[in-house]
């Protein structure tokens, strides 16, 4: 008996130390997505702003991981009815699951950063990331992965279903969206990005090469931010079914998002763009990250269709008819395709279907919970923001001064030019200035007093 007894303990040892070394491995390639960030957004914004969009992807990390765990998750666990649970009270393997939920809340913060690039100053950001870090993000969790055991979180409590959100479709991903669609919304466009007739211009990234390998980083983390959330122990049993469902469907879905964004972009203007193709994978992978473990193989594909189906579509929507200057377009691949998936959870799970027969019950129910999910943290989401940025815009601290955008925020902000051996090389402007290679307008002369076609053109 006794032998019995120390034989289940070491099991139990090593399946508790085998879980928690998965845990830090897919937590630190949750941490690279940051990589896959930096270089997706440094790619999408002009060159004069590629310094600024790099040092706050560094600074959402080291103020908004500080900040988490020292304030936010303890607001977490209050919120969801655990007391004050904060992660510096904790050691060992608490250490651990909250470094794990770190990496997911900082995915949350960077992708704001991505909206508002070009014209945000950074004390703002700086700012807005650690009230994110500390309080919005914490009540997103509270009311949903954080709900203390035997609470009855907000959303069972109004429909009697539990809210699903595996790995953070909602949660993490269409809460960055709608916050920085919100953001943005504040801000305003960039200088140029609208004419006074209202119609729009392009302004082109500086690199497609840094966007598309940002692309394929984002992906690679992706697999720890889906896979990564299915232990690969749970009750002495090996989870292998679910382990391979979630990296079936993420990745069918992956591919699936690049194929729909190719489809419709090539439907609207007979050319394949790179860029919704870049940004279809990843609203793919946003898509699926709500319902990885529930979804069937054909669902994963639908999902994924559908998903990169709509970023073209949506992201016409935003540019044109609601006038926001989504830079990176953070909502189309975030927001949007992070409330689809989460939307479609009970209409593509493997539990909604007797073979070809749908449950026709468990879709109702299912889709009742997961549309109030949906409108609970949208609406904190867009409360919170919505307050943050304009409390910055009454006081003239949301936005940099129209000289500094069009000078860039590289030399304005930081001093710095990513480009340096491009220097004020350019053609001379009428007005005295010269517009150089990185897209900036420089000269003692030049005063930026009228939006003119160069201007716009920057």
């Amino acid at each position: 008996m006794l032998e019995l007894t120390a034989l289940q303990t070491e099991t139990g040892t090593l399946i508790d130390a085998i879980n928690y070394t998965w845990i830090l491995v897919v937590s630190f390639m949750i941490f690279f997505m940051h990589a896959g960030f930096a270089m997706l957004e440094a790619g999408q914004v002009r060159s004069k702003n590629v310094s600024n969009q790099l040092t706050k992807n560094l600074l959402t990390w080291s103020v908004g991981v500080t900040v988490f765990f020292a304030i936010g998750s303890g607001v977490s666990s209050l919120v969801g009815g655990g007391g004050w649970g904060a992660a510096y009270l904790s050691s060992g393997t608490g250490w651990i699951d909250w470094l794990y939920g770190a990496v997911f809340a900082m995915t949350a913060a960077t992708i704001v950063s991505g909206a508002v690039a070009g014209r945000a100053k950074l004390r703002a950001y700086v700012t807005y990331t650690f009230l994110l870090a500390a309080v919005i993000y914490p009540v997103v969790i509270g009311m949903t992965w954080s709900v203390a055991e035997g609470v009855t979180g907000p959303v069972e409590m109004i429909t009697g279903v539990a809210f699903t959100d595996f790995a953070g479709g909602m949660i993490v991903h269409g809460m960055g969206g709608i916050a920085g669609l919100t953001a943005a919304a504040v801000l305003g466009p960039r200088i140029g990005r609208y004419n006074d007739d209202g119609s729009s211009n392009v302004i082109p990234g500086h690199s497609m090469t840094f966007a598309v390998l940002g692309t394929l980083m984002l992906a690679f983390g992706w697999y720890g931010f889906n896979v990564g959330t299915s232990a690969i122990f749970a009750d002495g049993a090996f989870l292998g079914d679910q382990l391979g469902r979630v990296a079936m469907t993420t990745t069918l879905s992956m591919a699936a998002g690049a194929m729909g964004a190719a489809g419709v972009a090539w439907a609207k203007t007979g050319k394949v763009d790179t860029l919704y193709v870049a940004n279809g994978l990843l609203a793919g992978l946003v898509g699926i990250t709500a319902i990885p473990h529930t979804t069937t193989v054909w669902g994963a594909a639908l999902v994924g269709v559908l998903a990169g189906a709509q970023l073209p579509i949506v992201f016409a929507f935003v540019e044109k008819r609601l006038k926001i200057d989504d830079v990176c377009a953070v909502f189309p691949v975030h927001g949007s395709a992070g409330v689809l998936g989460t939307l479609l959870y009970p209409f593509v799970a493997v539990a909604g279907w007797n073979g070809l027969t749908p449950d026709i019950g468990f879709m109702i129910e299912g889709l009742f919970a997961q549309a109030v999910g949906v409108v609970l943290i949208a609406g904190w989401t867009v409360l919170a923001t919505g307050v943050i940025w304009y409390a910055f815009k009454a006081v003239g601290q949301a936005r940099v001064s129209r000289e500094h955008e069009q000078e860039g925020l590289d030399v304005s902000e930081h001093g710095v030019e990513t480009y340096p051996e491009f220097g004020d090389e350019g053609a001379a402007v009428a007005d005295g200035g010269t517009v150089r290679t990185d897209g900036g307008v420089s000269g003692e002369n030049y005063v930026p007093a009228e939006r003119t076609a160069d201007e716009r053109s920057d």
